[in-house]
This record gives C-alpha cells, structure tokens and sequence, in this order.
C-alpha cells in the first residue's frame, strides 16, 4: 500500500511532499518528491506523523485500564481515533492484593499486544502530594511487596513512579531499574538533594512536571529543578492547558530541550466523554467543563485529554515557527516518550511498524494507521 500526503514528518526530517510504502504491519519505502509509482491512498494536503506514544494513561472513553479488559479496550480504542497506536496502561494506589490483581489482568493485556506495558502510579507516593490517589493506601516501598508486584507483572511493568524521599525509597528504584523497568519521580516532597540522590540510584523520569510535586523556593529548588538540569531525565508535561499554563510548557521546552520533554495526558475514563460522574481507582471524580476533579474538591484528577489535543497545544505554544514547532511536537508526542521507556522507535523509516497519524489543516486527526491497518470510527471535529 502506498500513501502520499502534502507533508510528512519522519521524527528526524519533514519530508513535502512526501511518501510512504506499507507492506503488511511495517513500512518498507519512505521518501520525498513524487512517488515511485500511483499511490493507493492520496491523503491530499494533510500533515502525517508518527503515532502517537502515551506513556502516562489511566483510561478514555468511559472505560479504566484498572477494570478488566472490556474496559481496557474501551479506552484503547478511544485513543486510537485519537492518533495514539501505542500506549502504557497507568495504574493508580491500591491495597495490595487489589493492585497485584490488576497487574496480573493487564499483563495478559499487554502480551496480546492491545497495551505495551504497565506504568505503576503508585503505592509508593508521598501523602502530603497524593493528588488523586488514596491517602490511606499510601504506603512505604517495602522490597517484598514491590518484589512481588514486579514478579506478578512477568516482564511487563515498565515504569514504576515513586516518592523517593519515603523510607526505602532509594533502594526501591534500584530494584525497580534492576527488574528491567524505568524508575520515576513523581507525587513527591522530596528536596533538591533527595531528587538528585534518586537520579543517581537510577531514576530517569520526572512523572507530570510540577504536578503533584514540591514547588520551586528560591531557597530549596525542589525537585522541579533537580529534574530539569540533569540530562539523565526526560520530564513528562500534561500539555492540556489545564495542568500547566502555556508559559510554564514553554519555559520547560527551552529549558530542557525539546527531546527532553514527554507529552502524556494522564487521562481517565472520561477521555472523549461528557461531564458526569466516574471514579479513578477506589476515588469518585467529578468532570465538569472537561476538567476532572475529586468529588467534592478542587483536586485534580488526571484529565479528559487525548494526545492530539496535546499535540496541537505543543504546536501553538512552543514559541516557534510552524515546521519547527511542528517537528518539536512529534519528538514531544511520539519519539520522546517512546525512548524513555525503552519501547521500538515510532519513528517513520524502512522496518518500523506502520504506525501513523494524519493531521489536517487545523491539526485534527483525518486518519490512522496502526500496524498497517486504517483505524475506523475517526474522529471529526476534535
């Protein structure tokens, strides 16, 4: 099958116009100018990306990847139309024999190849940053537990975020980086000297940025700016414009870099839905204008975005002109996150996998591919 479209960005090159053979789940040929023969689908004048890569996702379009696999492929199939053909399946706190259950579900999930892998938000979080996870349930990262855990997922944890500044808390992400996961930093107090210590021991994610994190003091940066400075580290932003303000985004990009910096959208079940009523983990949220909140409070609770949403907020807000902006994006959305965690390069070259999103003028999503295979139901006006 060969596709053409006005634009194509590989993740290292624009290409315009530009060409794109698919034989079977992979591409074969990629290349500039005219194509080497009629092409079976013209996608006219739209901008194609790699698909999109979730590191950091809870679930969408009503269903929560910690409900069994009916919803888990609810949400998959929401992001999908969305542009993401490859996403982490995000767990929150639970007590432990609740949470060894969900892991043990998803792992079947994630060898069918519906997830690529778990992420574990939680236990192992601070109390006075638990944003919306259960503050009762919160517990110390014990070496047997996590031992646990991490053998009940048989290979398919990926990530694992932890406060580090909890008693044992360096010790928990050696073990986790020894088992073959990505040690990260979120939803904690800890200083500027804890967070550098957790770098060294061999974390290399900082889990949403300022979210859920002790802010900066001009006395005690905090772990914001540890995590910001050290080249070790890709930062996760929830670019939703909820969670972050567009300056705040920008000042991170520069600061960083952008192939530092990894767009997720921490999205929940009501991803793609209306406002109402709906849970993540045990918690009740209440979603209100798009915005998800603890019932009964002001706290956040993951969001109701997808990540071409994010991908077009990247694209206006990065503070560069169009293709540049454009190209940050896609490292932003796709190789970025991909690499932190280990997972195939999305990157669009002879041997990957056929995964692609087209965008139109407006950077909506007009089409996808994922694994060669156009995704039905696409979205219209998102």
């Amino acid at each position: 099958m060969l596709l053409t479209a006005g634009t194509v960005l590989t993740g290292s090159e624009l290409l315009r116009p530009g060409w794109i053979e698919v034989s079977g789940t992979g591409i074969s040929a990629i290349g500039a100018g005219s194509p080497p023969r009629r092409p079976d689908h013209d996608l006219g004048a739209t901008t194609v990306v790699p698909g999109f890569v979730d590191t950091h996702v809870h679930g969408g379009g009503g269903g929560s990847f910690s409900a069994g696999a009916e919803q888990t492929v609810a949400a998959v199939s929401l992001h999908r139309r969305h542009g993401t053909t490859t996403m982490i399946a995000s767990l929150v706190t639970e007590a432990p024999e609740d949470l060894l259950r969900q892991v043990r579900d998803l792992a079947e999930l994630v060898r069918a190849g519906l997830v690529a892998g778990i992420h574990l938000e939680g236990p192992w979080l601070s109390a006075d940053r638990c944003g919306a996870h259960d503050p009762t349930l919160l517990r110390d990262p014990g070496p047997a537990e996590l031992a646990r855990v991490l053998d009940a997922g048989e290979g398919t944890i990926r990530m694992v975020t932890l406060a580090p500044e909890r008693i044992g808390g360096l010790a928990a992400i050696r073990q986790v980086v020894e088992a073959g996961a990505v040690a990260a930093i979120g939803h904690t107090e800890a200083t500027y000297a804890q967070t550098h210590a957790a770098i060294d021991a061999g974390a290399t994610v900082g889990t949403h940025l300022f979210n859920a994190m002790r802010p900066i003091h001009h006395r005690e940066p905090g772990p914001v700016i540890a995590l910001l400075e050290d080249p070790r580290v890709t930062v996760e932003v929830i670019a939703d414009g909820v969670h972050v303000a567009a300056a705040l985004y920008r000042h991170v990009t520069h600061s960083a870099g952008s192939e530092r910096v990894s767009l997720v959208t921490d999205a929940m079940a009501a991803a793609g839905m209306a406002d109402g009523a709906y849970r993540i983990g045990p918690l009740a949220v209440d979603v209100t204008d798009g915005v998800a909140h603890l019932a009964g409070t002001e706290t956040i609770a993951g969001s109701t975005a997808t990540m071409d949403r994010l991908f077009r907020f990247a694209v206006a807000h990065c503070g560069l002109p169009r293709d540049e902006a454009l190209m940050v994006a896609v490292l932003q959305s796709s190789i970025n996150p991909a690499r932190a965690l280990g997972l195939p390069s999305p990157a669009l070259q002879p041997g990957a996998r056929a995964n692609l999103v087209a965008l139109d003028d407006q950077l909506a999503v007009a089409a996808v591919l994922c694994s060669g295979a156009w995704v039905d139901e696409l979205v219209s006006g998102a």
